[in-house]
């Protein structure tokens, strides 16, 4: 096959979002076009040469929007227009000459070896000439996805990605700037479309290429997007799922390898436990499980497990927890321990709390920790006899 047929094979075509990168894109259309003359290119309104140098090249499909409307929209533009083509994968490609169109042929190749997939391309962001910002970016990006979608990637912020159009055609985005390329991908996790790195390489010039990204604005932006994203993991992706899995496994093999993770380690679950009881005991009313949840997945231990404990300040028990935090900050602070509060008196203790929060929080904390030790201990303690006897059963 010719190398200007390569995107052929999986019916792929370029797409080429631009914006006043006059510097770069002819030396980036060319390179595309060695592999194809299926290219989109969208003008993102630039008011440099852009217009002229892309009057060079009739044979492409150019798209000029009115006006700077955005990464995501050009993007969201060039795809719309790929799929009215009939085109089954779009190739992005940025036109700051930090790509190489060499790699095109990665992104084939991955198709026809391993299957349908969002492909991103996993640049390496250790090697000399990276900024440190776009670094930091790109570990800030890859923790946030793998949070609400439990994918593990090594680059998510990279423009260099292959899109299957016909899987993201109906999924509703309402994102036009940088933070599109983080709302595609989570929504297509969602979906169920594989997501997956191939290795790329990158340049970063600091003589040629010209970076729009707006720090504080465009990191704002995506920060409100990640925000929402993990809402909706919470509240719905994850019980979605989980349903999802218990239709499908029944009951028993539900509770058991999806519930409490039966192969989980003895020290994993013994860890939830503490975790839960910890962040339960704690100080941090109303976020409790907002906390355990987030602590539990970056620590890797069991989710449910870890909040099915923090639960041990259920109402009927919240009088008798602050009262016993109060006794043993009062202790440790040297205070006097006596106070009006009636532990079972439940109507009294956001009073008995603002007259005494300064030995509250510290005994808390202290009641946190201790508790957490010993639940974790014992846990630890019974799962491995459990599994003692467990073995001696099977012999």
């Amino acid at each position: 096959m010719a190398s200007n047929e390569v995107l052929a094979s999986i019916n792929a075509c370029v797409v080429i979002p631009t914006f006043n990168n006059a510097k770069t894109l002819k030396r980036v259309l060319d390179g595309v076009r060695t592999y194809t003359s299926s290219i989109i290119v969208v003008n993102d309104g630039s008011t440099d040469e852009t217009t002229e140098i892309l009057a060079n090249y009739p044979d492409l499909n150019i798209i000029h929007l009115t006006g700077n409307k955005g990464k995501g929209y050009a993007l969201r533009s060039g795809f719309n227009e790929a799929y009215k083509r009939g085109f089954d994968y779009a190739i992005t490609i940025d036109s700051d000459g930090q790509h190489f169109p060499d790699d095109i042929p990665r992104f084939v190749t991955e198709i026809e070896e391993k299957g349908e997939a969002l492909l991103i391309g996993a640049r390496n962001m250790d090697q000399a000439g990276v900024p440190r910002k776009s670094s930091f970016g790109n570990r800030f990006s890859n923790f946030w996805f793998r949070f609400e979608t439990g994918i593990a990637l090594s680059d998510t912020q990279s423009g260099f990605r292959l899109y299957p159009l016909k899987k993201i055609q109906d999924i509703r985005f309402y994102t036009n700037k940088f933070e599109f390329e983080v709302e595609v991908i989570v929504k297509a996790a969602w979906r169920g479309i594989p997501i997956r790195n191939i290795p790329v390489r990158v340049l970063y010039d600091p003589d040629e290429r010209v970076s729009h990204f707006r720090p504080f604005r465009d990191f704002t932006r995506i920060s409100i997007l990640n925000t929402w994203l993990v809402l909706v993991t919470l509240f719905y992706i994850r019980p979605r799922d989980y349903f999802r899995t218990f239709k499908e496994k029944g009951f028993r093999r539900f509770f058991f390898e999806d519930l409490l993770h039966s192969d989980d380690p003895a020290w994993k679950k013994a860890s939830s436990v503490a975790l839960g009881v910890l962040v339960g005991l704690s100080p941090l009313w109303g976020f409790h499980m907002v906390i355990v949840l987030f602590l539990a997945f970056v620590l890797r231990l069991n989710k449910l497990i870890a909040f099915a404990f923090s639960n041990v300040s259920i109402p009927p028990m919240i009088p008798l927890i602050i009262y016993t935090s109060f006794q043993i900050g009062a202790f440790i602070m040297g205070q006097p321990s006596e106070a009006s509060f009636q532990w079972w008196e439940l109507g009294t203790y956001r009073t008995f709390i603002q007259q005494h929060l300064t030995e509250y929080i510290v005994g808390s904390l202290v009641l946190a920790v201790f508790a957490a030790m010993v639940f974790g201990i014992l846990s630890y303690l019974l799962l491995n006899i459990k599994a003692s006897r467990k073995d001696r059963r099977a012999d």
